[in-house]
């Protein structure tokens, strides 16, 4: 929980009049896609819906889970969603290829995005890790490689798949792979291997993270609703940090 709140530790709640608590006779319907399956890093949309906060902003509010195989910006460009999750480079992706594609807040000031070594055996800063073979999604490979690359000298052929566990870095201690600094030590506490966690954010990475982008249509058609969704969820990620109970529940 303090590593969330750290990263983000830059959200303020200046949303004027639309931060105030809504009475409406009749809520609006909105679906929100997530990055991946449940968990902390969401906490603020899903506080905001299980504390009754969307409901106060007039907001009928359903969160769809993200995973490996979703594709949000497809399921928000073809209708299926109203909002998503996302992170500043898909933004800047995303207006390069033409794609109408907003975003309306970013709750994170701070990517989270780690890179996980060994304690002890010398891979204790990405200039260090420069040549070294690492576990790099294919998400990864499109926002921060290119600026490992461009920063550090890394080359393609250092990437490894990835499968999204920890069972390759618990058998290698050689092993370095992408992380997620709000819940490394959870994994590393449950693998019993001493580990550490570099924050990209504080070698330069300069990414904003746990975005919540829309349509320009959606936001010239019904900007009172995109205000809504963000002040609410904002109001959520406070009550998070305050009590994430009901959230977790």
């Amino acid at each position: 929980m303090k590593q969330l709140k750290n990263i983000a530790a830059g959200l303020t709640l200046s949303f004027g009049a639309a931060a105030g608590f809504v009475q409406a006779e009749e809520l609006t319907p909105v679906t929100v896609a997530t990055t991946w399956y449940a968990q902390a890093e969401h906490g603020g949309f899903y506080a905001a819906k299980a504390m009754g906060i969307y409901e106060k902003h007039g907001l009928d509010v359903t969160i769809k889970m993200g995973g490996p195989q979703v594709n949000n910006v497809q399921l928000l460009m073809g209708g299926s969603v109203d909002f998503i999750m996302g992170y500043s480079l898909q933004s800047l992706n995303a207006v390069n290829q033409g794609i109408p594609l907003v975003t309306v807040a970013a709750f994170f000031q701070k990517d989270p995005q780690s890179l996980v070594v060994h304690e002890g055996v010398g891979n204790d800063s990405l200039e260090a890790m420069k040549g070294k073979s690492m576990r790099v999604p294919t998400a990864g490979r499109v926002a921060y490689w290119p600026w490992l690359k461009t920063e550090y000298g890394y080359t393609d052929d250092q990437l490894q798949a990835y499968d999204y566990s920890f069972a390759p870095f618990i058998q290698d201690d050689q092993t370095i792979q992408q992380g997620y600094v709000t819940n490394d030590g959870f994994f590393l506490d449950q693998a019993g291997v001493k580990g550490k966690s570099l924050l990209l954010a504080n070698y330069g990475w300069e990414a904003y993270a746990a975005t919540l982008d829309t349509t320009a249509d959606r936001i010239e058609e019904n900007p009172e609703v995109v205000q809504k969704m963000v002040a609410a969820t904002a109001e959520g990620w406070k009550a998070y940090f305050e009590n994430p109970a009901p959230a977790n529940a």
